[in-house]
Protein backbone atom coordinates (compact mmCIF):
# COMPACT_ATOMS: atom_id res chain seq x y z
CA UNK A 1 0.00 0.00 0.00
CA UNK A 2 1.33 3.43 -0.90
CA UNK A 3 1.90 5.74 2.02
CA UNK A 4 -0.44 8.70 2.05
CA UNK A 5 -0.04 11.85 4.10
CA UNK A 6 -1.51 11.47 7.58
CA UNK A 7 -4.82 13.30 7.94
CA UNK A 8 -5.05 15.25 11.19
CA UNK A 9 -8.47 16.29 12.45
CA UNK A 10 -10.16 17.66 15.53
CA UNK A 11 -13.89 17.85 16.10
CA UNK A 12 -16.02 18.78 19.10
CA UNK A 13 -19.49 17.37 19.76
CA UNK A 14 -21.83 18.65 22.46
CA UNK A 15 -24.92 16.89 23.76
CA UNK A 16 -27.34 17.56 26.60
CA UNK A 17 -28.87 14.74 28.63
CA UNK A 18 -31.75 14.90 31.15
CA UNK A 19 -29.66 13.25 33.89
CA UNK A 20 -27.13 14.31 36.48
CA UNK A 21 -23.47 14.55 35.42
CA UNK A 22 -22.70 11.63 37.75
CA UNK A 23 -25.30 9.43 36.05
CA UNK A 24 -24.03 10.31 32.57
CA UNK A 25 -20.46 9.66 33.75
CA UNK A 26 -21.48 6.20 34.98
CA UNK A 27 -22.15 5.21 31.36
CA UNK A 28 -18.44 5.77 30.70
CA UNK A 29 -17.04 4.28 33.93
CA UNK A 30 -19.19 1.14 34.34
CA UNK A 31 -18.21 -1.61 31.87
CA UNK A 32 -21.70 -3.15 31.56
CA UNK A 33 -23.33 0.22 30.96
CA UNK A 34 -20.68 1.33 28.46
CA UNK A 35 -20.92 -1.92 26.53
CA UNK A 36 -24.68 -1.39 26.02
CA UNK A 37 -24.32 1.95 24.20
CA UNK A 38 -20.71 1.91 23.00
CA UNK A 39 -20.06 -1.74 22.18
CA UNK A 40 -23.29 -3.29 21.00
CA UNK A 41 -24.58 -2.54 17.52
CA UNK A 42 -26.60 -4.11 14.73
CA UNK A 43 -23.57 -3.71 12.42
CA UNK A 44 -21.22 -6.06 14.25
CA UNK A 45 -20.82 -8.86 16.77
CA UNK A 46 -18.88 -8.09 19.95
CA UNK A 47 -15.96 -10.52 20.26
CA UNK A 48 -14.37 -8.75 23.26
CA UNK A 49 -15.19 -5.79 25.46
CA UNK A 50 -12.89 -4.95 28.36
CA UNK A 51 -12.79 -1.82 30.53
CA UNK A 52 -10.33 -1.33 33.40
CA UNK A 53 -11.57 2.11 34.48
CA UNK A 54 -8.64 3.75 36.24
CA UNK A 55 -5.84 6.07 35.17
CA UNK A 56 -3.49 3.81 33.22
CA UNK A 57 -6.27 1.27 32.74
CA UNK A 58 -6.95 -0.24 29.34
CA UNK A 59 -10.10 -0.36 27.27
CA UNK A 60 -10.18 -3.03 24.55
CA UNK A 61 -13.01 -3.63 22.12
CA UNK A 62 -13.03 -6.14 19.28
CA UNK A 63 -15.89 -6.40 16.79
CA UNK A 64 -16.53 -8.59 13.76
CA UNK A 65 -18.37 -6.62 11.10
CA UNK A 66 -21.50 -8.28 9.67
CA UNK A 67 -23.18 -8.31 6.26
CA UNK A 68 -24.85 -4.93 6.86
CA UNK A 69 -21.45 -3.18 6.66
CA UNK A 70 -19.01 -2.52 3.81
CA UNK A 71 -16.53 -4.94 5.48
CA UNK A 72 -18.41 -8.16 6.36
CA UNK A 73 -16.30 -10.56 8.40
CA UNK A 74 -13.52 -8.03 9.00
CA UNK A 75 -12.39 -7.38 12.59
CA UNK A 76 -12.47 -3.79 13.90
CA UNK A 77 -10.54 -3.30 17.12
CA UNK A 78 -10.08 -0.34 19.44
CA UNK A 79 -7.54 -0.19 22.22
CA UNK A 80 -7.13 2.73 24.56
CA UNK A 81 -5.33 3.74 27.71
CA UNK A 82 -7.09 6.01 30.16
CA UNK A 83 -4.96 9.11 30.66
CA UNK A 84 -7.05 11.14 33.10
CA UNK A 85 -10.16 10.76 35.24
CA UNK A 86 -11.98 13.46 37.19
CA UNK A 87 -14.76 11.42 38.84
CA UNK A 88 -18.20 12.42 37.61
CA UNK A 89 -16.79 15.06 35.26
CA UNK A 90 -14.01 14.00 32.85
CA UNK A 91 -12.24 11.08 31.21
CA UNK A 92 -9.42 11.29 28.66
CA UNK A 93 -8.39 8.25 26.62
CA UNK A 94 -5.60 7.73 24.06
CA UNK A 95 -6.79 5.16 21.51
CA UNK A 96 -5.79 3.27 18.39
CA UNK A 97 -8.11 1.64 15.89
CA UNK A 98 -7.32 -1.25 13.58
CA UNK A 99 -9.34 -2.63 10.68
CA UNK A 100 -8.29 -6.16 9.85
CA UNK A 101 -4.53 -6.19 10.28
CA UNK A 102 -4.00 -2.43 9.61
CA UNK A 103 -3.80 0.34 12.15
CA UNK A 104 -6.01 3.08 10.71
CA UNK A 105 -5.92 5.80 13.36
CA UNK A 106 -4.68 7.10 16.69
CA UNK A 107 -6.74 9.52 18.75
CA UNK A 108 -7.03 11.44 21.97
CA UNK A 109 -10.66 11.52 23.14
CA UNK A 110 -11.66 13.91 25.94
CA UNK A 111 -15.12 13.58 27.49
CA UNK A 112 -16.23 16.42 29.77
CA UNK A 113 -19.55 16.41 31.62
CA UNK A 114 -20.88 19.45 33.47
CA UNK A 115 -24.18 20.41 35.12
CA UNK A 116 -26.62 22.02 32.69
CA UNK A 117 -29.85 23.17 34.32
CA UNK A 118 -31.66 20.03 35.46
CA UNK A 119 -29.37 17.77 33.43
CA UNK A 120 -25.86 17.47 32.07
CA UNK A 121 -23.92 18.78 29.11
CA UNK A 122 -21.41 16.40 27.54
CA UNK A 123 -18.56 17.74 25.41
CA UNK A 124 -16.45 15.31 23.39
CA UNK A 125 -13.22 16.60 21.86
CA UNK A 126 -11.78 14.08 19.38
CA UNK A 127 -8.22 14.73 18.10
CA UNK A 128 -6.96 12.14 15.63
CA UNK A 129 -4.38 11.11 13.09
CA UNK A 130 -5.85 8.99 10.27
CA UNK A 131 -3.60 6.60 8.32
CA UNK A 132 -3.97 4.66 5.07
CA UNK A 133 -7.26 2.79 4.86
CA UNK A 134 -8.89 4.89 7.59
CA UNK A 135 -12.57 5.72 7.74
CA UNK A 136 -11.64 9.41 7.82
CA UNK A 137 -12.75 12.40 9.87
CA UNK A 138 -16.31 12.71 8.58
CA UNK A 139 -17.14 9.04 9.10
CA UNK A 140 -15.55 9.07 12.56
CA UNK A 141 -17.55 12.14 13.56
CA UNK A 142 -20.71 10.47 12.26
CA UNK A 143 -19.85 7.37 14.29
CA UNK A 144 -19.55 9.39 17.48
CA UNK A 145 -22.85 11.15 16.71
CA UNK A 146 -24.52 7.73 16.43
CA UNK A 147 -22.87 6.60 19.66
CA UNK A 148 -24.16 9.62 21.59
CA UNK A 149 -27.67 9.04 20.21
CA UNK A 150 -27.42 5.42 21.45
CA UNK A 151 -26.23 6.72 24.81
CA UNK A 152 -29.40 8.83 25.07
CA UNK A 153 -31.60 5.84 24.17
CA UNK A 154 -29.75 3.56 26.58
CA UNK A 155 -30.11 6.03 29.46
CA UNK A 156 -33.84 6.33 28.71
CA UNK A 157 -34.39 2.53 29.03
Amino acid sequence: MDLQPVIHDTFVLERSYPASPERVFSYFSDAARKRRWFGESEGHDVEAFELDFRVGGVERNRYRMNATTPFPGVVLANEGTIQEIAPGRRVVTATTMTLGDRRISSALVTIEIVPDGEGAKLTCTHQAAFYEGADGPQMRKGGWEQLFARLARTMAD
